[in-house]
């Protein structure tokens, strides 16, 4: 693995070049995004996406999103571009938000776990967008870490995560702004619905185009809205998941994830003292704000009382954590709000044994 620094302000044309003849090549090459960094290969050639699963030890069915430079990239991929897509687009991209529309003939299996639809977007950081337009072909790509661990903000938790010996090209644009994968919205049916949780907030959403989004089962049973069904597409099988993230277990770190109610301090300390009982000081803990925690506790992150903030700075926490070989994590469960539904998604998928 090679790692190469590029600049965000204007990002090195020699180091992009490499790269997008790398990804022309069939070749691996991790990148930053907004929300998290990527590991991509040519989304139209199966064998270099297969490559991605290799690396990863991704199942298979777990699709991918393909990144595009711009809104006629996103069409050559789909087989159609409804009204609601252009409305979304015109409004998000370059942003955290995936459309899933229906694929077009070009784009392989292996890219959509069989399905005939796929999740497409136009990410916003620069060395992303020199990247992709200098290739010239569309780009899938999975969040830059072995299968279900934490996601990478960093070209060092790339690293960390895959290995130094991974064939990847890993380009360092410095550390994400968004910090949690991009918001996956399925749009090729009569209803708007939520496949994902992210960077775009279901309000926004509804805002936006001025009717009510959905939201999956598998979703609500995460994030704790409305009713979760039977949860049927959350289940432990080997059936083709609509949308990456809705695996039950992911973005997990090594430690064990408890989650415990927000501002409650009885239920903090309770869970705290359990999990010094059974693991002395590799014990950590992330709280919301000003929460109480009792001084015992071994690593302490305060975490944002804002939800963007929190975003941002979840991933990085989590690795910290493991760097610090904490085995039990209790974790304080954030407020409730559609804004905070990208968080607390990650934090129930993290937590499930």
């Amino acid at each position: 693995m090679e790692s190469l620094p590029v600049r965000t302000d204007a990002p090195d044309a020699a180091v992009i070049a490499r790269a997008a003849a790398r990804l022309r090549d069939g070749g691996l090459v991790a990148f930053p995004t907004e929300t998290v960094y990527g590991l991509g290969a040519h989304a139209l050639d199966a064998a270099a996406v297969a490559r991605i699963y290799a690396t990863k030890g991704r199942p298979a069915h777990n699709p991918v999103i393909v990144h595009v430079a711009d809104v006629a990239g996103a069409r050559a991929v789909t087989a159609s571009w409804p009204p609601i897509a252009a409305r979304l687009a015109d409004a998000y991209w370059p942003g955290p938000l995936t459309l899933v529309l229906p694929r077009a003939a070009t784009v392989p299996d292996i890219v959509t776990a069989g399905l005939d639809r796929v999740g497409v977007r136009v990410p916003a950081h620069p060395v992303a967008l020199a990247l992709l337009r200098a290739a010239g072909i569309p780009v899938a790509a999975p969040s830059a870490n072995a299968s279900d661990r934490i996601s990478p903000t960093t070209a060092a938790h790339v690293i960390a995560s895959l290995g130094d010996t991974a064939d990847v090209l890993v380009l360092d644009g410095g550390a994400s702004d968004v910090g949690i994968e991009s918001t996956v919205l399925e749009v090729s049916g009569d209803v708007p619905l939520l496949l994902r949780p992210g960077g775009v907030s279901r309000e926004s959403l509804a805002a936006t185009l001025g009717v009510e989004v959905a939201v999956h089962a598998a979703v609500r049973a995460a994030i704790g809205v409305g009713d979760a069904g039977d949860g049927a597409a959350d289940r432990d099988d080997d059936a083709p998941r609509a949308a990456p993230g809705m695996l039950r277990r992911h973005y997990a770190p090594r430690a064990q994830l408890v989650l415990v109610a927000h501002a409650d301090p009885h239920a903090l300390r309770a869970a705290l003292a359990a999990a010094h009982a059974a693991h002395g000081d590799a014990v950590g803990a992330l709280t919301v704000g000003a929460s109480p925690i009792a001084p015992s506790t071994a690593v302490h992150e305060v975490m944002p009382a804002d939800p963007a903030a929190y975003a941002r700075r979840l991933y990085a926490a989590l690795h910290a954590m493991d760097a610090r070989g904490v085995r039990t994590l209790v974790v304080e469960r954030v407020p409730d709000g559609a804004a905070w539904d990208g968080v607390r998604d990650r934090l129930a998928r993290a937590a499930v044994s």
